[in-house]
């Protein structure tokens, strides 16, 4: 039972006519008598006696009576106070997070808060998802997107948004990362690698080079953030491990090749962080009551 089923009751009980409830209500008599009946069958009593001149009240329908009212009431005062607090909900809200989630993911996290709460300004700032945490840490963001690290601090709270894949991407270019993967087997060892300097897609891929039991990996560079990699892999420098969502947002991506792994990397989490004593916050508060509904 739905609370416009209250509603409609409520009008019934008080016109006594079914005509005259349906066309205010905007709807024909005989949805009117289904809606009815249907409230009926959920509650396994009549509630309305009907004939050609009337329409009264059942007894289970006078008991009803009472309830739907109060009913009513309370969801009219909640949808009252929830409106009332959307209105006075302003302010300036930090958010961090990369380049690519800022087009990728962040769009659809930002949706149902926008909506609720228009006049809360959002002040975005884009960089090193690697950083995302520090950015949190020193208050420079008050929410970060960002990849869930392996082991969360105590003061942070996360909320899963997506599941990360990673690839390993190689030059479509004749050059000597290419000429190292005709080898077989190939020596993993003698491959340039570029790597980011830190961050969750970092420990995913140092997890790997355990895992492939590569000890010492040539790296060619280390570079804060993903985006900037995908252009030195196209021009030869050498093999990247990146997320998927980045490699296909890539203006270069149809300059690389993905590699077929025998062994996989493990995806990791993006999420939103927070502090947790800043949920005190009510902007704050107020965006990670919308993530969790």
């Amino acid at each position: 039972m739905e609370f416009n089923d209250l509603y409609i009751f409520l009008h019934l009980a008080e016109s006594r006519n079914f005509s005259k409830t349906a066309a205010q209500n905007h709807m024909s008599p005989s949805t009117l008598s289904r809606q009815i009946q249907r409230m009926e069958e959920d509650l396994g009593q009549m509630l309305f006696l009907r004939d050609n001149r009337q329409v009264s009240l059942t007894p289970a329908g006078e008991r009803f009576l009472p309830f739907a009212r109060q009913h009513w009431q309370q969801w009219q005062q909640l949808k009252q106070q929830l409106r009332s607090e959307q209105e006075e909900l302003r302010g300036e809200l930090k958010l961090f997070c990369s380049v690519t989630a800022a087009y990728s993911h962040l769009p659809q996290v930002l949706e149902k808060f926008r909506v609720r709460y228009p006049k809360v300004e959002i002040q975005l700032t884009t960089g090193d998802p690697a950083s995302a945490l520090q950015q949190l840490q020193s208050q420079q963001a008050d929410l970060v997107l960002a990849g869930r690290p392996f082991n969360v601090p105590h003061n942070i709270m996360f909320h899963y948004i997506d599941d990360i894949a990673l690839s390993l991407i190689a030059p479509r270019i004749a050059c000597v990362a290419t000429q190292l993967l005709q080898q077989d087997p190939i020596d993993w060892t003698q491959i340039p690698f570029i790597l980011p300097v830190e961050g969750p897609a970092r420990q995913r891929i140092d997890q790997w080079f355990r895992q492939k039991q590569i000890k010492h990996p040539k790296i060619y560079a280390t570079v804060a953030g993903h985006e900037g990699i995908v252009p030195m892999v196209a021009l030869g420098c050498g093999l990247a491990l990146l997320p998927d969502v980045v490699i296909k947002n890539s203006p270069m991506n149809t300059q690389v090749s993905s590699l077929t792994l025998d062994v996989p990397v493990e995806p990791f989490e993006l999420g939103v962080c927070v502090q947790r004593k800043s949920l005190e916050l009510p902007l704050v508060k107020a965006f990670w009551q919308t993530l969790n509904g």
